[in-house]
């Protein structure tokens, strides 16, 4: 049993409470906000015009700078500029030095113009010290402004990431096993180092364990650390000065000795012709900062052509427009008050009414509803207004009679059928029993009864075998050219010998003879159909006429005509439902399993027209096919 009729749901959980609700939270959100608002403006002006506050923005600006780092142009940038601007609320710009636009968030078809001063200057290789969230890891030394992310030519390939990877990887296992946490850290070229808690590397001294193996050059490190060198000696050089090998964190210790003229006696020359090599000298304080300011332009020039060139940044609110404030005075403060007290009563007041009046005819189709699934025939509900609720009970109340039809014509197509199936079954196994007793003779005529019975059983399995396939959407056509006239042709003369029984004329009448993009087989099995319903309802020495004509540019339309007894006008709305008979008792006198002008219409609609029929009772009746002259969908 289904379950009982529910009682009335609980304010709180009822519509009209969730809208009560919902009306009630935005308007005092919408009084909060206003509220807020003027509070905030009386401390002074949102804040100041774009690019003047740009501490508050770092992240932005280091994010940019990281990508000018990671990137040779600013192609692509675009995307991370609006990421930022969403995140932050404000808007992003970059820009060449020229001022020549690069990435802007702002979504106007023509945004503001910019200030005349930028933010900051994002470049790669002269960092912003104040403002850059500097990273602790990487190949530059605290003495330079290149942003660590700027790796270049010392960038790992992924053999010897790979490679670095496994050793890191060993070492850090090797250390956790003697007690010591680690974890490996990957730097911006790729190279992982060992780091143990606390960050000291003696720690690992008395261990087995070795994490000075990760300290060798690699190959590429190698490359880029020799051009390096070079860049670094030709700067020294061009200042009269020693060249220095850097070593893998670009740091340095003694000047590198180099052959120099020494003063030597002429004896001792011609006695010893190899000149004499000058020692390593200990560097001063003065050779140290000539060294790192030759080391930073010979890593500027390195990197130089794989960074991003320098762009101007610009951060601000959207627009760049700002609000000034104003005083709230007591006065004002009790005028905002009794504003929102007055919003929030209108705004309950109005959620009353409209939610009775909105949840009054939701009731009236939830009762129908749960009547509808006790069982009741026709559960319907008064339709009040046009609009969207009246709108919704009418199609209720549809839904409803449909249902209802629906539940009659399945009752009455499950007894059709069983009648229909159940009366050559009968006299299958009627005539099978009386042979089997010895009361028929199995001669020539018993077996034509028999094959009669079988074959319009079969002929009903089909016809129902068609219609399911038409309403499940498989009906398979295969459309070609179709000469209509020689289709009719065809059709009558198939049908000639029952009417020539039935003692009716059976007449094609000759046109313009249109030519149809159709499936042949299917087609003439549609007006076989008609044919044979024209006949079997036509009563001797009547007629049967074929004919076919264009209607409009792209319409055939086929008609089979008759002069029969004709079908009341009270029948002619269901003469394509299945099962349907002009002989409410389902007299089998006439044939026919009732199927026949179903499949016509379906069969029509499968090429993409219709099916239709006019009747004058007691004159005839006429059945037509308006089929689209192009080729239909197969």
């Amino acid at each position: 049993m289904g379950r009982g009729r529910s009682s009335r749901v609980p304010l709180r959980r009822s519509l009209l409470g969730r809208l009560l609700g919902v009306s009630a939270l935005v308007a005092a959100c919408s009084v909060a906000a206003t509220a807020w608002l003027a509070v905030q403006t009386t401390s002074g002006a949102i804040k100041q015009e774009q690019g003047q506050n740009l501490t508050a923005d770092a992240r932005i600006y280091d994010t940019l700078l990281g990508y000018a780092a990671r990137h040779p142009t600013w192609d692509g940038v675009d995307a991370t500029v609006r990421e930022l601007a969403e995140q932050s609320g404000r808007r992003v710009a970059l820009t060449t030095q020229g001022r020549q636009p690069l990435a802007d968030s702002a979504t106007a078809t023509a945004p503001p113009a910019l200030p005349p001063e930028a933010s900051a200057v994002v470049d790669p290789l002269s960092v912003d010290t104040v403002l850059a969230a500097r990273s602790t890891e990487g190949q530059g030394t605290a003495a330079d402004r290149i942003d660590p992310r700027a790796v270049g030519p010392f960038l790992l390939p992924a053999a010897e990431r790979a490679a670095l990877r496994r050793t890191a990887d060993r070492n850090a296992v090797c250390l956790n096993r003697a007690g010591i946490a680690s974890d490996v850290v990957v730097g911006p070229s790729g190279r992982p180092r060992v780091q143990m808690v606390g960050n000291d590397p003696e720690r690992a001294l008395g261990t087995r364990c070795d994490p000075s193996d990760l300290d060798a050059p690699t190959a590429t490190e190698k490359k880029a650390l020799s051009a390096l060198d070079a860049l670094a000696d030709a700067c020294l050089k061009r200042q009269g000065r020693d060249g220095v090998r850097l070593n893998q964190d670009l740091s340095w210790g003694e000047a590198v000795a180099v052959p120099r003229p020494v003063s030597v006696p002429r004896d001792a020359r011609e006695a010893a012709p190899v000149p004499a090599v000058e020692p390593p000298r200990e560097l001063t304080g003065e050779d140290d900062r000539a060294i790192a300011s030759c080391v930073g332009t010979a890593r500027s020039e390195q990197l130089s052509s794989y960074v991003a060139s320098p762009a101007l940044l610009f951060i601000g609110d959207e627009g760049g427009a700002t609000v000034p404030g104003f005083d709230l005075s007591p006065a004002n403060t009790a005028k905002i008050a009794g504003a929102a007290a007055l919003v929030l009563a209108l705004t309950v007041g109005a959620s009353v009414l409209a939610g009775a009046r909105l949840v009054r005819p939701l009731h009236a189709l939830t009762g129908a509803a749960q009547r509808m699934r006790d069982g009741e025939e026709h559960a319907s509900v008064p339709v009040r207004g046009d609009d969207e609720i009246g709108r919704l009970a009418a199609a209720f109340n549809d839904m409803s009679a449909h249902r209802a039809r629906l539940e009659e014509q399945r009752k009455a197509m499950v007894s059709d059928v069983a009648h229909e199936l159940r009366t050559p079954l009968s006299n299958i196994r009627g005539w099978l029993e009386a042979a089997q007793d010895g009361l028929a003779d199995p001669d020539p005529a018993f077996v034509d009864s028999l094959l009669e019975e079988a074959v319009q059983l079969q002929h009903i399995i089909d016809d129902l075998q068609d219609l399911a396939a038409a309403d499940a959407g498989v009906l398979r056509l295969h459309p070609e050219p179709v000469p209509v006239e020689e289709l009719l042709g065809q059709v009558a003369a198939a049908h000639q010998a029952r009417a020539e029984t039935a003692s009716v004329t059976l007449t094609v009448v000759a046109g313009a003879a249109p030519v149809l993009h159709a499936d042949p087989v299917r087609l003439r099995q549609a007006v076989g159909n008609l044919v044979s319903n024209a006949v079997r309802h036509t009563p001797a020495g009547g007629t049967v006429t074929l004919r076919a004509y264009r209607e409009g540019p792209g319409v055939v339309v086929i008609e089979v005509a008759d002069t029969g007894t004709g079908i009341p006008a009270a029948d002619l709305p269901y003469v394509f439902d299945r099962f349907w008979r002009a002989e409410k008792s389902r007299s089998r006198r006439t044939g026919g399993s009732g199927l026949g002008l179903a499949i016509v219409r379906k069969l029509a609609e499968a090429h993409g027209g219709t099916a239709g029929a006019t009747s004058t009772e007691g004159k005839g009746s006429a059945f037509t096919l308006r089929l689209p002259a192009t080729a239909p969908s197969p």
